[in-house]
């Protein structure tokens, strides 16, 4: 069932969830910027860890690799959930911009 909005409203409603989507946007990829770094750190951290293990062949180290390896899962889980989150609200954004343009009205 379709209901229709009195003129105004869904251009307003429009606007308003294309103000949320884009501030959303912002933040997710500030969030992707300062996961990005950390993920590099992360990597290279539990390459190191899993170089000692193998190396010193103790159980401590082994137990710090696995702890750094985990870590490293946890945030290449949190990046890839940011990368699909953006990219949904990238085409929920292009959907919204689309809507607005029908709202357009030529100049007479």
């Amino acid at each position: 069932m379709s209901v229709q909005l009195p003129m105004g409203i869904s251009e307003r409603l429009t606007r308003h969830r294309l103000t949320r989507c884009t501030a959303t946007l912002k933040e997710l990829r500030e969030d992707m910027r300062v996961t990005r770094e950390h993920y590099e750190v992360m990597h290279d951290d539990a390459a190191d860890a899993e170089l000692r293990a193998i190396v010193s062949e103790t159980p401590s180290a082994e137990a710090v690799h696995r702890e750094s390896q985990g870590h490293f899962v946890a945030i290449q889980r949190h990046r890839t959930h940011l990368e699909s989150r953006i990219a949904e609200l990238e085409a929920e954004q292009d959907a919204l911009l689309d809507a607005l343009a029908k709202f357009e009205r030529p100049l007479s």
